[in-house]
């Protein structure tokens, strides 16, 4: 009952706010009109610009109520036909103004019928434009926001399945390491601990201090260095920062260093070559990698059908997060793999 009493007082209130808006748009309205009839020499001016103020609205209001009409049949408000009205409004008020220096004074019914043709449908019309217009913004803006909240929805799915995923490579690579090299495990768990509560606890935001992230791509590097070892060779060059302002997307960068890890290990080389650059630059972040790798057509296949999920994931996100302010390159060559990502600072 309630909420019927609330629809009512609501409705009461805009109707109250649209006689008020009207009483104080006859005024001007009403003196415009009056100084057009004066130009042409209308006997009885002031009359008759009253009685043309209260049509002029009329015909506003009768053009609202005609446009709700048909814009319910409309899923949306075609541009074209705004337009129209525009064109049709001020074509008619040019016309009025070209009709009276040429006025028709043999053939006074004539005369008035041009007058008043064009009078009543810049009413009409402008009634018209301006509830199809508030319509179109209105369901636009409805639009946004259900785009903006799937967008919101496929984000955060996308960010929960970003640890899992993470777990998953590290407890596989852990398994390997437990039958050949097991003095290494107590280390390594200690490390994917800190990665886990990173990735769990402190990743959940849309964007997160880029020195945050900084710190936790440099746990997972000694985290692969302890699992790697001597055969790995690493050259890295990431900014130092002091600053929380400069953010980022969480758990964007790191998918590509995984990735890298990965594939290097699948190398015949004797060594790993691996190389991490991240800078600030300008209003960028700039990220370069660049990783060995030298895999027959099985061990390719089997790489990729692993790493596909993760590469599929940052680049869903980046499309989310940085519409339009983002550059990707990746080049996998026969022996080398490098990735070169720009974003815009947030």
């Amino acid at each position: 009952m309630s909420s019927i009493f609330d629809i009512s007082n609501k409705e009461a209130t805009q109707t109250g706010i649209y006689v008020v808006l009207t009483a104080a748009a006859c005024v001007p309205v009403f003196f415009g009109i009056d100084a057009y009839l004066n130009m042409i020499g209308t006997a009885h001016d002031e009359a008759v610009a009253v009685a043309a103020t209260l049509v002029l609205f009329g015909c506003i209001f009768t053009g609202r109520h005609l446009a709700t009409i048909w814009s319910a049949r409309q899923r949306e408000i075609p541009k074209d036909v705004l337009n129209g009205l525009a064109i049709t409004i001020a074509v008619c008020f040019v016309w009025l103004f070209i009709h009276a220096d040429f006025e028709l004074d043999d053939f006074r019914g004539l005369n008035l019928l041009l007058y008043w043709t064009p009078f009543l449908t810049i009413g009409l019309c402008m009634g018209a434009l301006v509830k199809l217009f508030r319509m179109s913004t209105r369901k636009e803006l409805e639009a946004a926001k259900t785009q903006a909240a799937q967008s919101q929805s496929e984000l955060h799915l996308l960010q929960s399945q970003l640890s899992p995923h993470f777990l998953f490579n590290t407890l596989n690579n852990m398994y390997g390491l437990s039958i050949t090299q097991h003095e290494k495990i107590p280390a390594l768990i200690l490390k994917l601990s800190d990665l886990l509560r990173y990735s769990v606890y402190e990743a959940n935001e849309t964007y997160v201090p880029l020195k945050d992230e900084l710190a936790y791509i440099h746990n997972y590097i000694d985290f692969e260095q302890l699992r790697i070892g001597d055969r790995l060779e690493l050259k890295t060059d990431i900014e130092n920062l002091a600053s929380k302002d400069i953010r980022i997307a969480p758990m964007l960068l790191i998918v590509f260093i995984e990735n890298a890890f990965k594939h290097s290990k699948n190398t015949s080389e004797p060594t790993v070559f691996i190389e991490i650059r991240v800078k600030v630059w300008g209003n960028s972040i700039l990220f370069y990698l660049k990783n060995s790798h030298n895999r027959t057509a099985t061990n390719e296949q089997t790489v990729e059908k692993h790493s596909g999920f993760g590469l599929a994931n940052v680049k869903k996100r980046l499309q989310l997060l940085y519409p339009n302010q983002h550059d990707l390159t990746i080049e996998n060559e026969e022996n080398h793999y490098t990735v070169n990502l720009r974003l815009n600072l947030r």
